[in-house]
């Protein structure tokens, strides 16, 4: 017989082989023995975590006619033919391959007839969110008025793609990623019985890197069985899953908290040119700062778990300030979220590389320290020069205080004397606040303002606090004008290029073929640069914002007369031109 994947030889026969689904199987077992089972059901959860698996668990139980406790004899006609996937009342359907109304319709008409051989004809619909709209409508009507004889169990790993009105005819079983522990002992368990040696590091990191999903576990596991000579090793476990090494962790972390750039990204370099994959790295040098975090409060919790409890790894969490791997995990976490959506991952990595080493925070271990320094040393107090001079101006800062309090007619007179500030010290760009304005027209102005809740919410975090309280005010052909209300904020817009590069990018999404660019001024003035533009081009109407109560866009009338002129030059926008 063909070799078979460990995955297929031990997959669970029975409930209590499910690893880490007690609550589940416990329920399932109990509504078998007393015979209170629903007509469907819905299993949910990350792959790999045994739904399929519950699934002709349950098909086996209930048509089992020896079955003790919920649980399957496995050693019946019954139990055999549905194991091997012979048994012409027991129908797994895949979703994915199978998604149309007709498939649907067809099972359906099936559903009406009596189960040939079993007790209950079971129908377990793998992936059921691949269902087109229209099976769903079929289904539904299976679900609405289901005949005794037949159970559905649909099982998927999306829930949130399947209508409310299928979920809340069934009952709804998540099934939870499986904890570490649990998938090691299992691991555990099916060597010992296949006589294979192994480190139980090893599985450790195996476990690890299957998030939670058996299958994905075991899959990893034959693997490594192929790869070492004769017992699982470390290292060959961290080779097949492609994880960091004890000693690369030890030296990427150790580099950075003693602020060493170069010799981190000298390390990291190092690391990548061994083909490791960017994502996996940075998950396990996050999961290394949480172990340092976790063994600075309670050791004893990892004495047994992690892998890499060496000599360095001690000395960096007895040298490292809570804070500073707060930081780090901070930045890491951020680092793995962005990677996931980059072709440049190596380019965050580098980047975050620099934060790491260059903490915001006072640093923890400096780079003229060793690591294993005691936390005391780490945190010096602020330097003595400093605190000198912050006294020095407190003191001067009383000394003004007490002058004005004995003599306030001298402020008054400063007050007087002091020359007036500028209104502002941003420089509007006047030219091409006119550009803008000579070009703008209505469709282009409502194209931008119908979708620009949606390019805020398609720009970062940072870009879109940022826009938050600013208005385009003006939209033309190749140029939008954008109104902010602090001074600062349109500062900082002006001069951030990738700001610019990104609405542009969002806008051409959102606006066909339209990449205008941005000129950016305050709002305070923008009635002073459109009164001026109107009083300088009489000749043409001009769309753009008004300051109306009704926010609605509007045409400046192309003829004025002396009158309109007067009364607009008296009350600015105030004034409202109707025609009679």
């Amino acid at each position: 017989m063909a070799y078979q994947a460990l995955y297929r030889v031990w997959r669970s026969q029975r409930f209590d082989d499910l690893v880490g689904q007690e609550a589940i199987t416990k329920t399932l077992k109990n509504a078998i023995q007393q015979q209170k089972t629903s007509h469907a059901y819905l299993f949910t959860g990350p792959r790999g975590t045994g739904k399929t698996s519950a699934a002709k668990i349950f098909a086996k139980a209930i048509n089992c006619p020896n079955s003790i406790d919920g649980e399957p004899c496995n050693e019946c006609e019954m139990c055999r033919s549905i194991t091997e996937g012979r048994q012409e009342d027991v129908i797994e359907i895949d979703a994915a391959s199978n998604n149309g109304v007709e498939e649907i319709r067809f099972i359906r008409d099936r559903a009406n007839y009596a189960p040939t051989a079993a007790k209950y004809k079971v129908y377990i619909i793998d992936e059921v969110h691949m269902l087109s709209t229209g099976a769903f409508n079929a289904l539904l009507k299976t679900l609405e008025e289901p005949k005794e004889h037949v159970i559905f169990v649909l099982a998927t790993t999306e829930p949130h793609k399947i209508p409310a009105t299928i979920i809340s005819r069934t009952q709804r079983f998540d099934f939870k990623r499986i904890d570490v522990q649990a998938i090691i002992g299992r691991m555990a368990y099916i060597l010992e019985q296949s006589n294979q040696p192994y480190e139980e590091q090893a599985l450790s990191v195996i476990a690890r890197a299957a998030e939670g999903g058996m299958r994905d576990a075991l899959s990893i596991l034959d693997q490594a069985i192929s790869f070492s000579n004769e017992t699982i090793t470390l290292e060959d476990a961290l080779a097949v899953t492609g994880s960091l090494t004890t000693e690369m962790m030890d030296g990427f972390i150790g580099a950075c908290l003693q602020q060493d750039v170069s010799g981190a990204l000298e390390v990291l370099e190092n690391i990548l040119a061994e083909g490791k994959e960017a994502r996996r790295l940075t998950e396990d040098l996050l999961l290394y700062c949480r172990d340092l975090l976790i063994y600075q409060q309670a050791p004893k919790l990892l004495e047994n778990r992690a892998a890499y409890l060496t000599d360095t790894f001690k000395q960096l969490a007895e040298a490292t300030v809570s804070e500073r791997l707060y930081n780090m995990i901070k930045i890491l976490s951020e680092t793995q979220n962005e990677i996931r959506f980059t072709n440049h991952a190596n380019v965050y990595l580098e980047v975050a590389t620099v934060k790491l080493a260059t903490p915001q925070t006072a640093p923890a271990v400096s780079a003229s320290q060793p690591v294993n320094s005691t936390p005391a040393a780490v945190s010096q107090p602020a330097d003595q020069a400093e605190l000198t001079a912050l006294k020095t101006q407190l003191q001067q800062l009383q000394n003004e205080m007490q002058q004005l309090k004995a003599n306030p007619t001298v402020e008054k007179e400063e007050r007087k004397a002091a020359p007036k500030k500028t209104a502002s010290s941003y420089r509007v760009p006047t030219e091409r606040v006119y550009q803008v304005l000579s070009e703008a027209t209505k469709d282009h102005l409502l194209n931008v303002k119908n979708v620009w809740e949606d390019l805020l919410m398609a720009l970062p975090v940072t870009q879109r606090a940022m826009l938050k309280a600013s208005e385009p005010m003006a939209a033309g052909p190749g140029l939008l004008l954008i109104a902010f209300d602090y001074e600062i904020v349109c500062q900082r817009a002006d001069s951030s290029d990738e700001l610019r590069l990104n609405m542009q990018n969002t806008l051409s999404m959102m606006i066909k073929d339209y990449t205008p660019d941005f000129v950016f001024i305050t709002r305070e003035s923008w009635p002073r640069l459109r009164q001026a533009f109107v009083s300088q081009h009489h000749d043409r109407p001009v769309a753009t914002e008004t300051n109306e109560t009704d926010d609605e866009i509007s045409l400046i009338p192309e003829e004025t007369n002396e009158v309109v002129e007067q009364a607009k030059s008296l009350f600015g926008d105030l004034v409202t031109i109707k025609d009679d």
